[in-house]
């Protein structure tokens, strides 16, 4: 008779999430070998784009997946815009170099906040049509935190780029996005081939008041 495992406790539950959470780093050494199918990945911004809360439930966040020849076509793209902007040869080596490091990965997550459902929320709520550019922010910080951490649980190292707006443009019609997609930031990913920078840690009582 096959014996029932005990379900996690709420605890144990809350002690993995904090785990992947601290688990989380920023690798810039990665590599093209694939870790999970791409099916999996594909699910994991599924779920982020559906339950990553946004504020008014506006759910204004896009996001593009790109891998093989397009993840590489973006980062040739970066470089060769980015070769127009830096006019020092020697100072454009170190430039190549990290988009060298990015294209070498096994693909990138690009984040859109979508400005069209910003502006509707603004001529819906005028009061508050200053903040609704300021919170469609914090929700592409959400879905940028849960994506990121997902994809560490599985075995990818990543990283955060913001080459915007100097790409958005050509990233636009590159990939045929809506011109209301605006670009945010750019999560290239891969197997790890490095390990991370060290991680200094401010004192946690400086930054953290409790009051009973």
């Amino acid at each position: 008779m096959k014996e029932e495992t005990n379900p996690m406790t709420t605890a144990q539950l809350t002690d993995e999430l904090l785990a992947a959470i601290a688990k989380r780093r920023t690798y810039y050494s990665i590599g093209k070998e694939a870790v999970v199918p791409d099916s999996r990945i594909e699910q994991i911004l599924r779920e982020a784009i559906l339950h990553v809360p946004s504020s008014f439930n506006s759910q204004s966040t896009r996001i593009a997946l790109l891998l093989g020849a397009q993840h590489d076509k973006l980062w040739d793209l970066v470089k060769e815009t980015l070769r127009k902007v830096v006019n020092d040869a020697e100072k454009f080596k170190s430039t190549e170099e990290k988009m060298a490091s990015f294209k070498n990965g096994y693909g990138t997550v690009l984040f859109f906040e979508d400005q069209d459902v910003v502006k509707q929320l603004q001529s819906q709520f005028e009061s508050y049509a200053d903040r609704f550019p300021t919170w469609a922010e914090h929700a592409s910080a959400m879905h940028q935190f849960a994506v990121w951490t997902s994809l560490e649980t599985e075995g990818f190292g990543a990283s955060l780029q913001h080459y915007n707006p100097l790409i958005d443009e050509e990233v636009r019609k590159t990939w045929g996005l809506p011109d209301s997609w605006k670009l945010i930031a750019q999560m290239p990913f891969g197997k790890p081939t490095g390990q991370p920078g060290e991680k200094s840690f401010q004192p946690v009582e400086q930054r953290l008041k409790i009051f009973k």
